[in-house]
């Protein structure tokens, strides 16, 4: 397993913008799939984002879906998370994930990932 610290959370007006930085070390980085989730206060973790290891291909959450987008750098070890139009629903603790298996697929699955980050904080007020 390797190690992911987020960054770029912070509290900010409905409709503006952010964007979160997630820095992975310790394992070979460009050959996982990566994605964001998202827990509330009360809410369970749900999916947010997801990108291939090769950064091809992304796959969105209904609820942002047109909003946010995932990308990733490999020759840098991080993948980010823009966040546009925010709404204070966006209101949560946001964790980077890797999945478990070299050159898996995009996927949604919580139970996909091995690695996650501590979490970064996003407060959007109306």
């Amino acid at each position: 397993q390797g190690q992911l610290v987020e960054s770029g959370g912070g509290l900010v007006q409905a409709g503006g913008s952010l964007r979160l930085s997630c820095a992975a070390t310790g394992r070979s980085f460009s050959v996982y799939a990566m994605g964001w989730f998202r827990q509330a206060p009360g809410k369970e973790r749900e999916f947010v984002a997801a990108i291939s290891w090769s950064g091809g291909s992304t796959h969105y959450a209904d609820s942002v879906k047109g909003r946010f987008i995932i990308s990733r750098d490999n020759a840098k070890n991080t993948v980010y998370l823009q966040m546009n139009s925010l709404k204070p629903e966006d209101t949560a603790l946001y964790y980077c994930a890797g999945d478990r298996r070299p050159q898996g697929g995009v996927t949604w699955y919580r139970a996909a990932y091995d690695s996650w980050g501590q979490g970064t904080q996003v407060t959007v007020s109306s």
